[in-house]
């Protein structure tokens, strides 16, 4: 929702004041005509311009063999923006990376390659979301859009050059939240799983959030940015980082094949709309009634030239975007599970509400997750009314033979 600003301009234009002030919770967001844009998307150049140097030239600084990139949240989505536009293909037509892990990026791209872009521009659960972030096409291979008609995959300018590299998409449970990742194994309207090509995995990283946080974890303060409802999620992530290098490395350098595909499907009903999420009822949470979106956006007619005539955008009906089900204890169904999964001892979450202090509690918080400790006693189970934590542990406590007990973890 739009809000019309108005009030008056100070002397700095790098700064606007508002007669009244601003109400926390609210997206203030300003419309300007703007000239000389810089330039961007060198950076995509500069990128697979080293990359070739450091692979093909026999004087380079640090001659290399393979390459692999690694990008992490906004450097993720920038991987696929690399990839759908082709730069992994260098200035002679070689294959500049070998192998790419593009990690928390959900369904996104970026503002990294158009005039007046902001590549920092991502989309959060408050923020200005009507940017080119999660934008059309979000499968590798080609999909179909049913409301346009439009036919496009990821990937298709790198393999239709040969260039697409050995790729992992790896997202957590913030990402389902929070960046639209379903899109990336769905079609564009929610209805029908979509199988990953041939080059490609895609792994769900059940019970973490976009970053992990130090054990114990604890809530930032009452008024900063990350003010929350629930002690963030500090489940680790550096045990899949292990795993995935591992394997990727492998892949590349031996056809060593990874495991395959692991994620939430519609066809076993552990990747669900909304309205059919079933979070269990646990006293003193509150739960979320809503998620990010891709939106189908009108940039205008020169959009697939770089050059944005439709600001703000118009914006048409959202894609079919869904979440991961969950199980008895709230815990995500569906992906690769830690031993903090398998036999735990909280909930571990993709979500967590803003704290009141911040304004719009009953909306999501960016990047956090929640953790929510299961009872200690009996007698304090039966105090709160909390059933979690009651089911059966006979056989949870398993190795994952897919992942190899996360290579090697005890």
């Amino acid at each position: 929702m739009r809000i019309p600003l108005t009030g008056s301009w100070v002397n700095d234009p790098h700064f606007v004041h508002l007669d009244g002030g601003f109400q926390p919770g609210k997206i203030y967001e300003i419309v300007y005509e703007a000239k000389d844009p810089a330039v961007v998307g060198t950076g995509l150049a500069a990128v697979r311009d080293f990359l070739s140097y450091l692979k093909y030239d026999p004087q380079a600084t640090a001659p290399v063999r393979r390459v692999y990139a690694v990008g992490i949240s906004q450097s993720g989505r920038f991987l696929r923006h690399f990839l759908y536009q082709d730069f992994n293909a260098d200035e002679q037509g070689r294959q500049v990376m070998d192998g790419v892990i593009a990690h928390v990026a959900g369904a996104g791209r970026g503002s990294f390659n158009h005039r007046f872009a902001q590549p920092s521009r991502d989309a959060q659960p408050l923020s200005s979301i009507f940017f080119p972030t999660d934008v059309f096409p979000y499968t590798d291979l080609p999909e179909t859009d049913p409301a346009t008609g439009e036919t496009a995959g990821l990937l298709d300018a790198a393999n239709k050059s040969h260039m697409a590299p050995k790729i992992f998409f790896t997202n957590t449970s913030y990402e389902y939240w929070g960046r639209a990742a379903s899109l990336i194994h769905t079609s564009a309207d929610g209805l029908k799983d979509v199988a990953p090509g041939e080059n490609v995995r895609v792994y769900f990283l059940a019970g973490l959030q976009h970053f992990s946080v130090p054990f114990p974890p604890q809530k930032a303060a009452a008024g900063s940015d990350l003010a929350s409802q629930q002690k963030p999620n500090p489940n680790p992530v550096q045990w899949f980082w292990r795993a995935l290098i591992t394997d990727l490395d492998q892949w590349v350098k031996d056809g060593t094949a990874p495991p395959p595909n692991t994620y939430p499907r519609i066809a076993d009903s552990t990747l669900v709309p909304l309205s059919k999420w079933a979070f269990p009822k646990v006293p003193g949470v509150n739960a979320p009634h809503e998620m990010n979106l891709g939106f189908r956006l009108d940039f205008g007619p020169q959009w697939k030239a770089g050059i944005i005539s439709n600001e703000p955008p118009k914006v048409g009906k959202a894609f079919g975007v869904l979440v991961p089900q969950t199980d008895a204890d709230g815990n995500d169904l569906g992906g690769v599970r830690l031993p903090e999964l398998q036999v735990p001892l909280a909930t571990y979450t993709g979500w967590n509400l803003r704290d009141a202090s911040i304004g719009a509690p009953d909306l999501r918080l960016s990047f956090l997750g929640s953790f929510i400790p299961f009872a200690r006693t009996a007698a304090e189970r039966e105090k709160s009314g909390d059933i979690r934590g009651c089911r059966s542990l006979n056989g949870t406590l398993r190795a994952n033979n897919t992942w190899a007990s996360l290579q090697g973890r005890p």
